[in-house]
Order: structure tokens, then C-alpha cells, then sequence
């Protein structure tokens, strides 16, 4: 047991070096990226009104007064610190702004998740079961369907039907006016409870459930597929039907004997998903008018604020880094072959 838990750190010290390099690299196309765009960098975040000797401040302060290489090296010792560079459009950091409407795509994206593994993987299993006749046809038709569904489009339709004709959820946004609940952790949900105000909580709530509906929906069709497939792979196994033989009953053979064969899969779509669903929260957000990642992202582009643009591309590679290792970690803790393979442990 010990000699596991000391190649499982070992690994993950390997997996986190690996994750180093990686942004270090991502930072590097960042930086370079970001000397490419054309205009002065000083310029845009000092303001249009900014005189000659602030906007020198500004280059001083952005480590654009040296060569080339000193600009690169004080870049990265601004990356260590935190410091994603200044805002040419809000004149304040980058990172701030992106941490303080990250908590509520987050928030989202949690939600989303939790929307597919409740119902994609239930379904799936039924539909694998079920893998036969007219019914089996119409469900996968139906998915692929949901699945294949312009993301703008199926939005505008929830937000048509339910909150604008049937006026059961709101419409856009995280919160009614007047419902305020002091910011602790960000994450609106989190912060009511933290706050002791049921009505704050649902209220979030119901301003969650359509945009989260809409982002799972084709991350949902994505996992049902993979599910129902690995399924019937696994249930077409020989040792399968020996289980089955011994009178075992259909739940027992699904749930304790098929599906654990197939979480691996589940859980690498899963946290590909995780990572994806950042992205694709842009789209969803500015449909709902959610103060969010993806509004950030799509006002920085805009207004063409390169240093909001590059600092949301920095953030959203090391949320796919962290992801990435938190996966492969869960992996091999509890699967004794991805140790074998991956650490060298007993098979």
C-alpha cells in the first residue's frame, strides 16, 4: 500500500512538471501573441487621454521597455505573480476581472455537468438494455437530433417557450433585481446558503437551470453515445454471459458487473467535457446575459482588448492543465490496470 500511495505522488509530481511545461509554453505563444498584434500596448491600457508621461508609466510598468528577451523574462515573473497584465478597455487587471466573473461560469459549468451525468448516462443505460426495435431507433434519432442542435438556436427556443410563452423560468441573467447576497465565495448557490436566505438560493437556481439546460445539451448526446456503446461492448463480453447464467439479476449484471468497466471512458469524456464547456460558455452567457467567463471573453473581443483576450486564453489552458491531472489522478487510483500501465504497479 505504501509503495502505491509513493508511485501514485510520483506520478502526480511527473503529471505537474508536465503541466509546467505546458503553460510555460502556452504562455510563450501568449507573449508572443500577443507582440504580434498590431498597435501600442502601453497606448490601448494607458487610455486614449493618457499624457506621454503616463503612458511611459504604463510601459515601464508592463515590461515593454527593454529587449525583446527582458520583455519575455518579465513577463513570466509577472505570470508567477498573478498579474495577466492590464485591461486597455477597464484600465484595471486583467486577472481581477477574470477571477471576479469566473466563480459564475463555474458555477454553470457545474451545473451542466451535473445535468449530463443524471441524465445522459441513465439513459444511455436504459437505451443499451434496450438495444433493439423502433423504440431504441427513435431515442438515438432524438439525441442525435438534440445532440446536433445549433447551441444559439436551442436557447433562443427554451428562452421563447419557458420563460417568455409558459413564464416558468426567468429569462436572462444570475439574479431578480433587489435579491443581494454578500459575495463570499462567488458562486451565487453557495453564497445564499453561506447568507441563511432559501429565497436568494432558488432564485439562483431557477436563473441556472436554462442556460445550464442548454450548454449540457450537446455534451449530453456526446456521453450517451460513448456510454451506450462501451455498454453493449462490455455486455457482449463471454464473461458477461457467464454472470448472467448464474441468475444474477439484469440491475446487478448492469450496475455491478458492466458499468464499472466502462467509468474510465466515462470519466475522460467527462472531464474533457468539464474543460470544453469554459468555451462553449461564451456563446451561452451572452445569450442569458449572465456576467460570466464567456461575456468577459466576448466583450474583450469586442473592444479588442488583446492583454483580457490573451489573459482568458492563459486561463482557460490551465483549467484544461488542472483538469487533465485531477482525471489521470482518479485514474489510476482506481483502477489497478491504468497503474499498471501508467506507474508500474501490480496489475
Amino acid at each position: 500500500m505504501r509503495n502505491h500511495i509513493i508511485q501514485i505522488a510520483a506520478f502526480a509530481a511527473r503529471k505537474i512538471v508536465g503541466a509546467i511545461v505546458t503553460l510555460w509554453f502556452l504562455a510563450t505563444v501568449v507573449f508572443f501573441l500577443g507582440r504580434l498584434t498590431p498597435g501600442d500596448e502601453a497606448r490601448a491600457a494607458a487610455g486614449a487621454s493618457a499624457t506621454p508621461e503616463q503612458v511611459e508609466a504604463i510601459r515601464r510598468r508592463l515590461g515593454l521597455t527593454g529587449s525583446l528577451m527582458e520583455q519575455y523574462l518579465a513577463y513570466l515573473g509577472r505570470l508567477a505573480h498573478g498579474d495577466l497584465g492590464v485591461s486597455s478597455s477597464s484600465q484595471g487587471p486583467v486577472a481581477g476581472a477574470i477571477f471576479a466573473v469566473l466563480p459564475h461560469t463555474a458555477e454553470l459549468v457545474v451545473t451542466s455537468m451535473l445535468i449530463i451525468v443524471t441524465v445522459a448516462i441513465p439513459l444511455a443505460v436504459w437505451s443499451a438494455v434496450r438495444a433493439s426495435g423502433a423504440g431504441d431507433t427513435l431515442r438515438r434519432l432524438v439525441v442525435i437530433i438534440a445532440a446536433g442542435m445549433p447551441t444559439f438556436w436551442a436557447a433562443i427556443l427554451l428562452q421563447s417557450l419557458v420563460a417568455g410563452q409558459w413564464r416558468i423560468l426567468p429569462i436572462s441573467g444570475i439574479a431578480t433585481v433587489g435579491i443581494q447576497v454578500p459575495p463570499v465565495t462567488g458562486l451565487r448557490t453557495i453564497d445564499s446558503v453561506l447568507a441563511g436566505s432559501p429565497i436568494a438560493f432558488w432564485d439562483a437556481v431557477d436563473h441556472l437551470i436554462l442556460p445550464a439546460v442548454v450548454l449540457a445539451i450537446p455534451f449530453s448526446g456526446q456521453l450517451f453515445r460513448i456510454v451506450r456503446a462501451e455498454l453493449l461492448r462490455v455486455l457482449a463480453r463471454e464473461h458477461i454471459e457467464v454472470v448472467r447464467a448464474t441468475g444474477v439479476s439484469g440491475r446487478h449484471v448492469i450496475w455491478d458487473h458492466a458499468f464499472p468497466q466502462i467509468v474510465n471512458p466515462v470519466l475522460l469524456i467527462l472531464g474533457v467535457d468539464f474543460a470544453g464547456m469554459f468555451g462553449s460558455a461564451v456563446l451561452v452567457e451572452s445569450v442569458f446575459g449572465r456576467d460570466g467567463f464567456g461575456s468577459f471573453m466576448t466583450n474583450a473581443m469586442a473592444q479588442k482588448d488583446t492583454a483580457a483576450v490573451l489573459g482568458g486564453v492563459l486561463v482557460i489552458g490551465i483549467i484544461v492543465v488542472v483538469t487533465s491531472i485531477v482525471i489521470d489522478t482518479i485514474q489510476i487510483i482506481r483502477d489497478p490496470r491504468v497503474r499498471a500501465k501508467q506507474i508500474g504497479g501490480a496489475a
